[in-house]
């Protein structure tokens, strides 16, 4: 039975935050862990939870300065994103409130890019202008080809989207290093269990 690698988990989990969608916007809504559970795990409870996400998503390369009101807006975006999310992979009209939600986030001031002497290019502003990017990558990647590549996780138990980028189209799971080995170890046992006892 295959297993994954260390290196992959790592990449997947950074800073206590999960990074399974394959894309900054659909990964926001893992900061809300647990959704099927009676107490989902919050993990935006405060300013600076939201700075450090903005980094590990690799929106930002240091903290930016974040307030109440960046947090707000972060968890209504999204709350909207996740919403979104569900309704293009299942075909369906995106809600009108999730859509204003996001659109009126993507209205906002943007971060500034700036061109390095590296070569990089690098954003910079407050935490509300990192979100109002985020929501135009959202935007763009709902209105966009990349639309028809969104999915949610195969698991039962697993809420989470992603971006299907496999050549063949046929990704069902959030992360083989998660839900697709679990899925495998359980129908490896469930194999074992059903297969006839030897003679």
């Amino acid at each position: 039975m295959a297993t994954t690698s260390g290196s992959d988990v790592r990449l997947e989990e950074r800073d206590g935050f999960r990074f399974r969608g394959g894309d900054y916007a659909i990964d926001l809504p893992a900061t809300l862990a647990g959704r099927l559970k009676p107490q989902p795990r919050e993990r935006l409870n405060t300013p600076d939870d939201l700075a450090r996400w903005l980094v590990a998503a690799g929106l930002a390369d240091f903290r930016p300065d974040a307030g109440e009101a960046d947090l707000k807006v972060a968890i209504g975006l999204r709350e909207a994103i996740f919403v979104l999310a569900g309704a293009v992979a299942d075909g369906r009209s995106p809600p009108g409130e999730a859509l204003a939600t996001l659109n009126a986030a993507a209205a906002g001031v943007p971060a500034t890019p700036k061109l390095e002497a590296d070569g990089r290019v690098r954003l910079f502003g407050d935490a509300g202008a990192f979100l109002a990017t985020l929501a135009r990558h959202a935007v763009e990647l709902f209105g966009g080809p990349q639309a028809g590549r969104i999915r949610q996780c195969a698991s039962q138990t697993c809420t989470l989207f992603f971006v299907d980028t496999s050549r063949s189209g046929d990704r069902r799971w959030c992360s083989m290093s998660g839900c697709g080995n679990n899925a495998k170890v359980a129908e490896f046992r469930r194999r074992k269990r059903a297969a006839p006892e030897p003679s």
